[in-house]
């Protein structure tokens, strides 16, 4: 029951990190370790500044208002 109600909180955190914007570090992670084992792994700060240009425009320009 434990691991049942650990699960699911780390799911609704998932997902209420994702509704506002904010990537996970972890998933990234796990996925390229599966999927991509033959490429190098970004540090945090290197996600973090690449999500960050994917979602607001590349180069430090903002391309919308807010």
């Amino acid at each position: 029951m434990i691991n049942a109600m650990t699960h699911a909180i780390q799911r609704i955190s998932q997902s209420m990190r994702l509704m506002v914007g904010v990537p996970d570090y972890g998933t990234y992670v796990e996925h390229m370790k599966v999927a991509h084992p033959d490429r190098s792994i970004m540090s945090y700060e290197e996600f973090f500044r690449e999500r960050q240009e994917a979602r607001y425009g590349g180069k430090g320009r903002m391309s919308r208002c807010c």
